[in-house]
């Protein structure tokens, strides 16, 4: 599986777990599952794209990704002015999904110029 060979799968992963972790003891249950669903996405979608043969339906599930993760990035600063969520934990997740995006993009960004170079 080459998907676990990309760094950006990875960080994503460790992302996705780390929400996990954080919200593990919180009570609202629809919030809760809404920002480890957005979360969780991210790598999946990742995965998924990078395993489908075709470089339309890989870029589909790439920025498939790139959405959710900016669908968890909202959903965590709505966590954190609420007081549901660590302010250091989701300050810290807001720069490596930073990181994660701008990856998301340059993976998308060479997909489409290896495509074009065929």
């Amino acid at each position: 599986m080459k998907f676990q060979k990309l760094e950006v799968w990875q960080l994503s992963y460790q992302l996705s777990r780390s929400i996990y972790i954080e919200t593990k003891e919180l009570r609202d249950f629809g919030f809760k599952d809404q920002i480890t669903r957005s979360g969780l996405s991210v790598p999946s979608n990742i995965a998924e794209g990078i395993e489908r043969q075709g470089t339309k339906e890989q870029i589909q599930f790439l920025y498939i990704a790139k959405a959710s993760l900016a669908e968890s990035m909202t959903q965590a600063m709505i966590g954190k002015d609420i007081g549901y969520l660590d302010s250091n934990f989701v300050d810290d997740l807001l720069v490596k999904s930073e990181k994660i995006a701008a990856m998301i993009a340059g993976l998308i960004k060479s997909i489409k110029k290896r495509n074009l170079e065929r």
